[in-house]
Order: C-alpha cells, then structure tokens, then sequence
C-alpha cells in the first residue's frame, strides 16, 4: 500500500532534510502503477544527494522508463533521522516517484559502486520490508538484483542476492527485465526463473554454485552445481554508448555534483595497474563532437543548468575535446554556460583546457601524479614523466592559478621511503616554481590516498601495506611539509582496511557484513558513523581473520 502525501508530511515533520524523500522534482517519471507493468526498485546504498549523482543511476532510470512495460522508480537510503521514523512508525521503505514500499516491486536492483555501503544494503532491505538472505525469499518476494563495479567481486554479497549482473547494465538490464516478464507469466518458480536467466550471458546466480576451500582459506573451485548453468560468466560489454538521457532529473536539493553530466567516453587506454576502473570499462568507446554537442543542447533546454561536466575517465584524451567545449561556450553565451572537465592528464595541453573552461576565475587545478619517484611511477605504468609535472604546474601558473590540488598513493607495490621522500621533492619545487612565477606564495592541497589492491587489476593478487608502514610513511610527509600554502590530507586507515577486504573477500564475508549491520554498521562510508570495532567484532564472532584477506 503506497503512502499517502498526508502520511509523508507527518513523517517528514521530524527530519532535517525533507527533499530527501519527497520525489517530484523535475523530469522525474512517474507511471501508472498497475500489473501490466514490471516494476523496477532502482536502489542506491546513499544518501539522495550521492545516489542522485550517480550517472549511472540516470542512464538505467532513462534506458528502462522508455519501455511502457516497464516501471523505475528510485529508492535512497534513509538518513538516520528518517530511519528512526521509519522503524519508530513501521512505515516501510518507499520509493520517491509513487511512494510504494520496496516489498511491492518485482525487482530490487542495487547499484554496488563502494564496499563501505554493504551494510546499507541490508538496512534498505530490512526497512522495506523485504527478507534479507536470498535463501529466505519466497516466490512472492522481490527478485534483489545488482550491478555496478562492485559485482566484478560479488563474492561477499553473495547471501543476500538472487543475481548479479556482470558488466555494464544499461544494456542488459533491459534484456534482464523482459526474461523476468516473460518467465513469470510461464511460472512462478524462483529456483525455476534463476536457472532460465543464467542463459543471458553477464548474469551469474550465486545459489546454483557451489564454492569450495583449501585447508588454507584459499579458493579451490566454483562450480555450478548443475549441467546446464553456465561455469563462466563473461561480463557484459556494450559495443557502444547508448543515447544520451534527454530529460535528466533536477534535483530538489543540492547534490554533490550539481550539475549536468554527459557521458562523452566510457574506458580508458592509459592501462594504470592500480585502476580497476580503467580495466574493466575497456575499451574506450567515444561519442562524436556533434552527438556531445547535441546532448548538450537538449541537456540544457530539459534543465535549466548553466554548468555541464563532461564525464570520463580521461576527458582530455577525447580528440574533440577543445572544439566541443569552444562550440559549447559559443551557441550557450547568453546562459554562461560552464563546462567542468572531472578528469585531466597532467601535461600543457590540459592547462590549455582548464583556460578554456575558467575563463573569468580561476578555481584550481588538479591532477595526479600519483607516485613520488620515475622508477615507480613505471612500476604503475602511469605514463607522467618528472619533465611532464613541472611543464604542467609551470602552465598552470604562467596561465593564472595560484591553487593547485595534486593526489599521491603510499603503500604502492615496491614503494620505499626514497619514493615517499620523492613526493616531497616535487611538492617543495612546485611551491618554489610557483612562487617564482607569481611573486606570491601559492597554495598546494595535497591528497594523500593509502593503495587499495583492487580485483581484476595487475595487482590485484598483492597485500595491503600495513598500518605501522603507512603511519611511518604519513609522518614522513608530515614532518617535512609543514609549509605555509601546503595543506596536506589523507585517507584513514580503518575505511582502508575495511574497502581493501571488502574488495577482494570471498562468500566467507557474507557472514561478517551481517553480523556487522545487526551490531549497528551502516554509512559506514561517513567518518561519524563509522565505527571499526563492530567488523573487528563481527570477525571475531565469527572466527575469520582480517589479516588473511
């Protein structure tokens, strides 16, 4: 039963951010609700303003609405305050667009983007309603579905998903739905329907394989457990982008990334063995100049934004990429159109770039060189040379900035305390260049991330660092960067921790994750709720040990 607007009010009387949930906003679809339709739970594990930053989350909302036989709606997670509400009232967990609870959808389907939001997978489960391990689901339940980058280790979830889709979504998850329809009509059966859509290659259904352990701990196998079931699933890669969302949402509050975006290329060349994003997008499929420049039009047109990111994860290496933003500029003048590029190399060209996009005010640059020293910034295959940091900086200044934001790892593979003392030697020139060319002290915001190994990158069979090697390493840092103009930050140790066995775990964790969130883990991505000595109790409890993942 969908709650009423009434209901909603009273609800939302005792939360600090109402537009949270409320839905509405602007271009958002909402369809009739009636059986002719499967219905799609959209699911981000975050807050609204993350979640609705999310391109991804857009291009499937667009990609599924467009087919009358189908139906999204979106679902966030419930702050705190909205949470106490909900369990305080027993109002179940709603969706945006009609404000029906999660249990009433015939598909759950999560976006898996970070592991430090596994546990708020549960709680949006457990607040809709909706029993939270696969095994305890009847054939009256939601189907609880995921994908995203997170899936190319579902492993850890594995308990509380009936499928995974493996690879990229937009051009399954359509193809997915259909089978679903189509299945149900013919029977009802849940065992009966998961076997039938392992056939669509990317789907992998976890309860039809049995995984099996070394004396170790070590992974000895993973079979299906019966003939038919596929014994590898290949993720699936689309051949091209698909259109671009005509409509995007406007959202009602201030999102983390206020803005339009535009996909203009998906993958990335450059081949960074510490980037799991760069190796599982592959290849690089681009949008011409004239299809990016009429996204931008209509983009425009539907929402009203005068600022547009072009998205990707290198969006200077796009060849069209100076003559789609001076285009851009010229037909928007009258709206002061802004482009915002997420992604730059580190070389004059990109500075060239940033003069074309900040034209009246010059905010900061940033980039990443990533490794201190030459010798391992080939170990990564970063592709910066020593020459090719100072040009840039030196562009950088001569061109008008006085904010520099440059991002560094420790705890790469092979580091020593040369090539930390390497990151100082290039932050010190850089503040000595800058002065020289500006007659004025600049400023360095220097980011400092500890190297997560990531599954299915070239270092992705390798250790974390420890703490005692990223302490000293950070002290290092700190003792010899206490300039004026330098700031510096880095990443805490225990989200480290948690993301880098999260990564990589195996069905093992599913255990841990529960036990976790019943002990009260969840936003465990936000430094004020996040609390270490629950998972280190969870593994206690539950007889695994950390230090083996």
């Amino acid at each position: 039963m969908r709650i009423s607007k009434e209901h909603l009010q009273r609800l939302l009387m005792n939360v600090q951010k109402p537009s949270r949930y409320t839905g509405g906003e602007w271009n958002s679809i909402t369809k009739e609700w009636n059986n002719d339709r499967l219905k799609l739970a959209l699911a981000y594990p975050d807050t609204y303003e993350i979640g609705m930053s999310n391109l991804g989350l857009g291009i499937l909302y667009d990609r599924v609405n467009a087919c009358d036989e189908f139906l999204a709606e979106r679902v966030f997670a419930p702050w705190v305050d909205m949470e106490q509400v909900l369990r305080e009232t027993d109002v179940p967990l709603f969706s945006l667009e009609t404000r029906h609870p999660l249990n009433e959808f015939d598909v759950i389907g999560f976006s898996l983007q970070y592991e430090l939001t596994y546990t708020n997978i549960l709680n949006m489960l457990d607040l809709g309603h909706v029993p939270l391990f696969a095994a305890e689901r009847t054939d009256q339940d939601p189907l609880v579905i995921a994908g995203g980058s997170g899936t190319y280790n579902p492993a850890p979830l594995t308990p509380f998903f009936d499928l995974f889709v493996i690879g990229e979504g937009e051009e399954v998850l359509v193809e997915l739905l259909k089978a679903i329809r189509d299945r149900r009509t013919i029977c009802a059966d849940k065992r009966t329907l998961l076997q039938h859509l392992t056939a669509i290659p990317g789907i992998y259904v976890p309860s039809l394989y049995k995984t099996r352990y070394n004396q170790d701990g070590t992974y000895k196998s993973v079979k299906p457990k019966e003939e038919d079931i596929p014994a590898r699933v290949r993720k699936r890669i689309a051949s091209e982008l698909g259109p671009v969302p005509k409509k995007p949402i406007v959202p009602n509050m201030r999102v983390i990334h206020d803005r339009g975006a535009i996909e203009i290329q998906r993958g990335c060349g450059r081949g960074c063995r510490f980037c799991q994003a760069g190796m599982i997008y592959r290849p690089v499929r681009q949008r011409t100049g004239d299809e990016i420049l009429k996204a931008i039009d209509r983009m425009v047109a539907a929402t009203g934004y005068n600022e547009i990111g072009l998205a990707s994860l290198s969006s200077s290496d796009h060849p069209d990429i100076a003559q789609i933003i001076s285009e851009a500029k010229r037909r928007h003048d009258d709206k002061r159109l802004t482009i915002s590029l997420p992604s730059l190399r580190m070389d004059a060209f990109s500075v060239e770039l940033a003069k074309m996009v900040q034209e009246t005010r010059r905010t900061g640059l940033t980039f990443a060189p990533e490794a201190g020293s030459q010798r391992l910034r080939d170990v990564i295959n970063k592709g910066v040379t020593e020459e090719d940091i100072f040009q840039t900086t030196k562009a950088a200044f001569e061109n008008g900035w006085n904010r520099i934001k440059l991002y560094f790892m420790i705890g790469l593979p092979t580091e020593t305390d040369k090539d930390v003392q390497g990151i100082i030697d290039i932050v010190q020139r850089i503040r000595s260049q800058g002065k020289r060319i500006r007659n004025r002290r600049v400023h360095i915001n220097l980011s400092i991330a500890t190297f997560v190994p990531k599954p299915h990158t070239p270092f992705q069979w390798l250790s974390l660092a420890s703490h005692q090697v990223i302490e000293r390493r950070l002290q290092i840092l700190m003792d010899n960067l206490g300039f004026r103009g330098i700031h510096l930050s880095w990443s805490d140790w225990d989200t480290t921790w948690l993301e880098a066995i999260l990564s990589r775990g195996d069905e093992r964790l599913g255990a841990v994750i529960h036990r976790a969130w019943k002990s009260g883990a969840h936003f465990d991505a936000w430094d004020e709720h996040f609390r270490p000595e629950r998972w280190r109790e969870a593994f206690a409890q539950e007889e695994l040990d950390p230090d083996f993942y």
